[in-house]
């Protein structure tokens, strides 16, 4: 049974139905002010880190992309052709941190909790952004959902975390991926190319409705020296199935719909969620990762601040 549902309640004409297809940011936006609100209440970093600037060795071009630290435009590239190319560089070890956000159709369920699945991921993963950037890692950020995915190259600097917070900002969940499984493969290209060894990459998603491909597709990341983690959102609502009447249960991915008595369905719909999360968690702590659960209702200073401290245990 999925997790993602919009409950008939018309067995008591007293309640209000609620839509979960409208993405509701509520007590998670603005999602700026509320990310810097997160990181400056964490007092445990993701690692000390003794590296200074971009590196020690030069890495080689690629194309400027806005929002780029200026300070390391190639000069002669641009005097020479007119094209503005940033200068990468790489150490032996890196500590890039790779944010992978699930804005898929079933991350705008909101349920009665205080704002819908996505905005609370996003506002934890700027969060961490803010965290990773102020320790001198640069950050990278892949958004799965929609027609497609977006991502963009790691990077420090000044300009690093607005970048990543407008794009978080200007997404609205969408899209059913449930049975995507090859574009899923499609959408890590950019972090199996890009990450290097000593790499951190985080999924944020309820990983209700992705499908199977995805878990493989994470663990393959952890490879060579990188480690792969997960934080999984879901609603109260998703959590407990408090609902006490006879009702019609609809998923937002996968096309599923499920008449039930809740009462009846709630401990074995509980037992198959334990099941998902036990086979993320073990496949996670094979590969040297780690799975963090979190309720939409939970303090988003609290989960980034446990997310973080498993990060920087498996690479101290």
């Amino acid at each position: 049974m999925r997790a993602c549902y919009k409950a008939d309640v018309a067995a008591n004409k007293r309640e209000e139905p609620f839509s979960p297809y409208a993405s509701d940011w509520g007590a998670f936006g603005p999602l700026r002010l509320r990310a810097q609100t997160v990181a400056e209440g964490i007092y445990a970093g993701m690692h000390r880190s003794s590296r200074k600037g971009a590196g020690v060795e030069f890495g080689g071009q690629r194309p400027y992309v806005f929002g780029d630290d200026l300070r390391f435009v190639d000069k002669r590239s641009l005097l020479r052709h007119g094209r503005l190319m940033i200068r990468e560089f790489e150490t032996e070890t890196d500590r890039a941190l790779w944010l992978v956000v699930d804005a898929t159709q079933s991350m705008a369920f909101k349920g009665r909790g205080p704002g819908s699945k996505y905005p609370f991921a996003a506002l934890c993963a700027a969060a961490m952004a803010r965290v990773a950037l102020a320790s001198g890692d640069p950050v990278g950020l892949l958004v799965i959902g929609g027609d497609g995915a977006r991502a963009l190259p790691a990077s420090a600097g000044r300009e690093a975390f607005e970048r990543i917070v407008w794009t978080l900002a200007s997404i609205e969940p969408g899209g059913d991926w449930s049975a995507r499984g090859a574009e899923v493969g499609h959408s890590f290209a950019p972090i199996h190319a890009r990450a290097r060894r000593g790499s951190n990459v985080v999924l944020f998603s309820d990983l209700v409705d992705l499908p199977e491909a995805a878990a493989h597709e994470l663990g393959s990341i952890a490879t060579r020296g990188r480690r792969a983690f997960a934080l999984q959102v879901l609603s109260p609502d998703e959590i407990e199935l408090p609902f006490t009447h006879h009702a019609r249960f609809e998923s937002m991915e996968g096309g599923v719909v499920v008449d039930a008595d809740p009462t009846l369905a709630r401990q074995s719909y509980k037992e198959r969620l334990a099941d998902l999360r036990e086979a993320w968690s073990r496949d996670l702590v094979a590969r040297g990762g780690a799975l963090v659960t979190a309720s939409t209702t939970d303090k988003p200073v609290a989960v980034v601040r446990s997310l973080l401290l498993a990060v920087r245990g498996a690479i101290a």
